[in-house]
């Protein structure tokens, strides 16, 4: 297992016959969505707030064995120095099966580090994340 410091591309994803539900085609290495911008702007207040030092978008990708790769969206260094890795998803419906698995296969894979999904709230839920640890991190 090791971590690469290049982008690497991820294939298109146009339908989630799980969910039924559309997700947009991934656009170009380095760019956000309005989702991951949404999360990248409550990152830079934490980090005006003191309790990030600093966070980068799709800066690292991790092998996690048999050929695969995993980018996370934002590795973000807190106020304490400890190294987390950040998932945005618009909803928990179209967090799919394939990244799921990818998800809990790195933060298994790779224990030093703390492996977060952030979900999008609602604007009627007063809008925002839910963020929640990998549940299968070794301590």
């Amino acid at each position: 297992m090791s971590i690469s410091g290049r982008f690497m591309h991820r294939k298109d994803r146009n339908f989630s016959a799980q969910s039924g539900l559309k997700a947009l085609g991934r656009l170009k290495a380095g760019e956000m969505n309005k989702t991951e911008a949404a999360y990248a702007a409550s990152l830079e207040e934490r980090r005006l707030a003191g309790d990030v030092l600093s966070w980068q978008f799709e800066s690292v990708t991790l092998a996690i064995g048999g050929g695969v790769r995993y980018t996370p969206d934002f590795m973000v260094m807190t106020s304490d120095r400890e190294i987390q890795f950040h998932e945005v998803k618009g909803s928990r419906a179209i967090f799919e099966d394939d990244a799921k698995v990818k998800f809990k296969v790195a933060a298994s894979a790779f224990p030093m580090f703390h492996f977060f999904v952030a979900f999008s709230r609602s604007k009627s839920s007063g809008g925002g994340f839910d963020v929640e640890e990998a549940a299968c991190r070794i301590a």
